[in-house]
């Protein structure tokens, strides 16, 4: 007899990332798999949301707690209609020696969040795992979205309706640049940014700013956005690129932030300056941007 392996390709890496979509809003992605062997291949696909060992799996302190590596869980978010956030299929079947199949994933969040996540296993014969594939996507009530810099938030959604915190400084200044009928949302940003000692390269970081495809929305709409840019941030040895602009639904920007030491600075009191970024779309958000920065000696 011959011992035959059973193979296959994937169209995708070890993530497929749905992106941001408005909540509310249904958007799918295909994954193709090939079979590279020469026998006819009995498939099925588990999501890892409907294993029937999830609530117990779920009795235990959240890796962001637990790990350094990792912030989010295997199965994080999901929707409050009881319905799983991604679904797939086909779920089982078979393919031909040669041939390809492709699975349609759909992602159909129910409320604002940004850490959907999920992971899909693709089983050979109901025992062999082909392939694991973590899904991730997130969802926003608003048309914008921002990006970047270290994470200040808890990555695990609380049942409590909550409004995000601001700090009265930037709440202050956002309600004098706005008409009080406007409305605010105020966040935080942190970025910190790492000059080598010696090294003729600014340290560099960066903010993205995006607008959501999405047929919820008016066709003409468009995201308007600045980072404040005060001498203070040019003293402490800040410089911006792309700091305002505009896109149309489905466009990203970046803002580059890049720093050089000045001449004067004491390496015992690293610079900490911030600055308000406004980006305009549907709603009007403020971000309270903190520059962090510090010299590194290299490895």
């Amino acid at each position: 007899g011959h011992g035959v392996v059973p193979s296959t390709e994937c169209s995708v890496g070890e993530v497929l990332d749905m992106g941001y979509v408005m909540a509310r809003d249904t958007v799918t992605a295909t994954v193709q798999i090939k079979n590279t062997s020469s026998m006819t291949l009995l498939f099925s696909v588990q999501l890892e949301s409907l294993s029937p060992t999830r609530d117990r799996d779920r009795q235990k302190i959240p890796s962001f707690l637990t790990s350094s590596l990792q912030r989010t869980e295997i199965v994080g978010t999901q929707n409050y209609n009881g319905l799983s956030v991604f679904r797939v299929f086909p779920t089982e079947g078979k393919i031909e020696a040669g041939m390809s199949q492709d699975f349609v994933v759909t992602f159909s969040p129910d409320h604002e969040s940004l850490y959907y996540s999920d992971r899909l296993k693709v089983l050979l014969f109901g025992k062999h795992t082909a392939h694991e594939i973590q899904l991730k996507g997130a969802a926003r009530d608003h048309l914008m979205f921002v990006e970047g810099g270290v994470p200040l938030d808890v990555p695990v959604e609380s049942l409590a309706v909550t409004s995000p915190a601001a700090p009265q400084e930037a709440l202050e200044k956002g309600k004098a640049i706005f008409p009080e009928s406007e409305k605010i949302s105020i966040m935080s940003l942190l970025l910190l940014l790492e000059f080598v000692e010696g090294s003729a390269e600014a340290a560099r970081a960066e903010i993205t700013v995006g607008a959501i495809q999405s047929p919820q929305l008016a066709a003409k709409k468009a995201v308007e956005f600045s980072l404040d840019s005060g001498p203070e941030l040019r003293r402490a040895g800040f410089e911006l690129d792309g700091a305002r602009g505009a896109l149309e639904r489905g466009q990203l920007r970046s803002i580059g932030v890049s720093w050089v030491p000045p001449a004067d600075l004491q390496t015992s009191d690293p610079p900490l300056v911030s600055a308000l970024l406004t980006v305009k779309g549907d709603i009007t958000e403020c971000y309270r941007v903190l520059l962090m920065a510090r010299v590194v000696s290299a490895a």
